[in-house]
């Protein structure tokens, strides 16, 4: 006879085979990690590469997604860089950007059978000037040199991986992300204009130009001479490999106007809704930014990797999560990707972030972005009312395309 399991003891049972999952998990995690102390930079950072992939190859949600026709994209890095780099130097020194190669090596060694979209860097910006410059995450380093030094070395790394993800997993299609915001100006004054060119330069051209064009805006080498690292014979050709796509994160756009000393200061827009991060809500955004790379850069394959927005969303007495702003705003943006594609953009995919509420960096758990709502202390997961308008519409979509 069957156990008959009330809905505290099932959920008791999860919890039970959950923690046995995750003891299997680090106790591989910890079989990959043993070995001397007193490791090189590189045989860290190969170690950090095989728990990556040991703990990827232990979660039943990998077959199941190839199962369900489900194409995962390994992302390596999304700011989690191993704290004994960070010891060493982290991103402002070169020895990262090499201990990146075994690394990469490592994952795509253990994953390159299953795996074939790979993506080597997630917001090179914000790596480098969120940790290193403005001191908004970690490590909290407010250094312009810093900053300099850790954006040329993150995509500098992300040449040396492309390349060797093609060596350990032959036939992956391999990309980067770059989160890109349009930088405007606040007002018609030239001095605005001027500032909102400056900002798009580290923000947005300081990758674009690397990346698509082997080279650093000029504007942008001019007004930091004093604070650039030094650029090696090559690294501007490794940075420029060429990419089976790009990926592009866009929640907003930035407004500039010009500072007491012409300086970029970012300004608040004068009108439209915001989301609960503060961020104004402008679907605009993500069509200029894929239109321009499109035309001004020639790129031709783009994926929307990041897009969505967090709100203070509660379970109500009904028990769902009626997030009509979310929806509202998903339905704005996807309308961008479709005028996007109207214009001959070669768009081929659109991520939601994200699928559940999640740890959101320095903001810890208090933005939730999620299509499923997390409470926190049970770990109970309901799916908000975007979920399943969401679904509804890659049901609708997959049918369209069905019949065309």
């Amino acid at each position: 006879m069957a156990e008959q399991l009330t809905p505290a003891k099932a959920q008791r049972r999860r919890r039970s085979d959950a923690d046995r999952s995750v003891q299997a998990i680090l106790e591989a995690a910890l079989d990959a990690l043993a070995g001397d102390p007193d490791a090189s930079m590189a045989e860290i950072a190969r170690r950090a590469g095989v728990v990556r992939a040991t703990i990827y190859a232990h979660f039943p949600t990998r077959d199941a997604l190839l199962d369900a026709g489900i194409r995962p994209f390994v992302n390596l890095f999304h700011w989690d860089l191993p704290q004994p780099l960070q010891r060493t130097g982290g991103w402002p020194v070169r020895e990262t950007a090499e201990a990146f190669v075994p690394y990469a090596e490592a994952v795509g060694e253990r994953l390159g059978d299953r795996v074939k979209d790979w993506i080597t860097h997630n917001e090179p910006f914000c790596t480098s000037w969120l940790g290193y410059g403005l001191g908004i995450h970690a490590p909290g380093h407010t250094s312009e040199r810093e900053a300099l030094a850790a954006a040329h070395h993150a995509l500098l790394a992300h040449g040396w991986a492309v390349e060797a993800l093609r060596r350990a997993a032959p036939g992956a299609e391999v990309g980067t992300v770059v989160d890109s915001w349009p930088a405007q100006p606040l007002g018609d004054s030239p001095e605005d204009a001027a500032a909102a060119w400056s900002l798009d330069g580290v923000r947005n051209r300081w990758f674009f130009d690397a990346l698509l064009r082997g080279e650093y805006p000029s504007d942008v080498l001019e007004r930091l001479a004093s604070a650039l690292p030094p650029v090696m014979d090559g690294d501007m050709a490794t940075i420029a490999t060429p990419l089976d796509f790009l990926g592009v994160n866009n929640y907003s756009r930035t407004l500039v106007q010009a500072g007491p000393n012409g300086e970029p200061v970012e300004a608040r827009a004068p009108t439209g809704p915001l989301t609960d991060m503060g961020w104004e809500v402008y679907p605009a955004g993500l069509f200029e930014v894929l239109v321009r790379l499109h035309r001004e850069y020639g790129v031709s394959s783009l994926y929307v990797t990041e897009n969505g927005a967090a709100y203070a969303d509660v379970v109500t007495h009904d028990g769902r999560v009626h997030d009509v702003e979310r929806i509202a705003y998903l339905d704005g943006y996807l309308d961008a990707v479709e005028d996007a594609l109207a214009a001959g953009v070669a768009v081929r995919g659109y991520f939601v972030w994200s699928l559940l509420d999640n740890f959101e960096w320095a903001l810890g758990y208090a933005k939730r972005f999620g299509l499923v709502h997390v409470d926190y202390p049970t770990l109970r997961r309901t799916p908000k009312d975007s979920f399943y308008w969401y679904r509804d519409v890659i049901a609708s979509t997959r049918r369209r395309a069905l019949a065309a």
